[in-house]
């Protein structure tokens, strides 16, 4: 059944890290909009620098403060960087009155509702990745699990996901997947080259270099066949190392991060998520939303929630490179699979579609209210 967002107005400020090129900004971006189009008002607040780029793009009318609070680094410059940031919100909290706080990522949600503590904010926390898997010191995980329960609602972005909260605090979850929008479609070259792509920061938890040596198994194969792995990040000069060591940087690419938002799909013919672990995979999503066959480690979390195994696309055995080569191996000789894996992820994709996601959200905010008296 539809839900009929309330007729009130509403003023949501969203608390985030940066606006970068990660997927809680593109949700974000996505949502705001939606928001915006409705007449609602919404703020966002980030610690990035003013003159950082925005990766996604935002209505005009969104008003976006940029307070250039860097996260640090060390024990002293760490702290006194999120002490920093914890007086920032309080006072954000203070002076933009917003009717719903929206906070995503870990960190930044522990922040906002300690920040909260004592005004009476409506706060609703977004966890978009792996909580178990971040490995957060002690610290943070004993602030999440007494703060966490504070919160008016706390969104997960996968049923399993929902395990890794504090018992205390699964009540007031509820899981909603992230919208996915077609940014761009694969446009294959014409001739006989076939793209096979990764996409992502270049950190360990996106698995690159599993990636790499499960195309290198197969890559004398597939001699038509070439890898390219869009990011950025720290482990750039060990990912370009391992390529020069297996003889391959003339069939692996890294060119960087993609300009546009869903530039990376041009000219790809596969894509592979080669994540150690995940939240939810937007460019999974992405990618499926595009017709493009798929393949992923079935890691926690996500996959296994949006890809049904030899249906819409492949799922592997989560960090097995040598089952990754096999689907590789398999999804790359064969047109006509790809083909049917294709057709059926775009179908299977419509579940993710923009609309239905931000009527979930829309449902959330009228109950926050509604719960709240506002």
């Amino acid at each position: 059944m539809s839900h009929f967002p309330s007729s009130r107005q509403c003023h949501v400020l969203f608390v985030i890290a940066g606006l970068g090129a990660g997927g809680a900004e593109r949700v974000i971006s996505l949502i705001s909009t939606a928001w915006i189009a409705r007449g609602w008002r919404v703020t966002i607040m980030a610690f990035d620098r003013p003159e950082d780029p925005v990766y996604h793009s935002f209505d005009p009318a969104v008003e976006i403060r940029r307070f250039d609070i860097p996260a640090g680094r060390g024990l002293a410059s760490t702290l006194l960087a999120q002490g920093r940031r914890l007086l920032a919100i309080r006072r954000q909290l203070k002076h933009v009155r917003a009717d719903v706080v929206i906070s995503l990522l870990t960190k930044i949600n522990v922040l906002t509702l300690t920040a909260a503590i004592g005004t009476g904010h409506k706060i609703i926390v977004s966890e978009r990745n792996n909580p178990r898997a971040q490995k957060a010191n002690a610290a943070w995980n004993a602030l999440l699990a007494q703060l966490y329960p504070r919160a008016a609602g706390i969104v997960m972005q996968t049923r399993a996901s929902l395990d890794c909260l504090p018992l205390s605090a699964r009540s007031l979850a509820r899981v909603i997947h992230n919208p996915i929008e077609v940014t761009a479609l694969p446009t294959p070259a014409a001739g006989a080259q076939r793209v096979l792509v990764g996409v992502g920061r270049l950190t360990h938890q996106k698995g690159f270099d599993l990636l790499i040596e499960a195309f290198a198994k197969v890559a004398r194969l597939h001699p038509d066949w070439i890898l390219r792995i869009w990011g950025e990040g720290e482990m750039r000069g060990m990912l370009e190392r391992q390529v020069a060591s297996l003889g391959l940087s003339h069939r692996i690419e890294l060119p960087g991060k993609s300009e546009t938002p869903g530039g990376w799909l041009a000219k790809a013919d596969a894509m592979v998520l080669s994540s150690r672990y995940e939240g939810f995979a937007n460019v999974l999503g992405e990618a499926m939303a595009a017709g493009l066959p798929v393949v992923a480690f079935n890691c926690d979390f996500g996959p296994a929630e949006m890809v049904d195994n030899l249906v819409d696309g492949v799922l592997v055995p989560d960090g097995d490179a040598g089952a990754l080569a096999a689907a590789l191996d398999r999804i790359m000789g064969d047109a006509a699979l790809r083909m049917r894996l294709g057709i059926a992820a775009r179908q299977s994709a419509t579940r993710f579609a923009s609309p239905a996601i931000i009527e979930q959200w829309d449902r959330l905010v009228d109950d926050v209210r509604a719960v709240a008296g506002a």
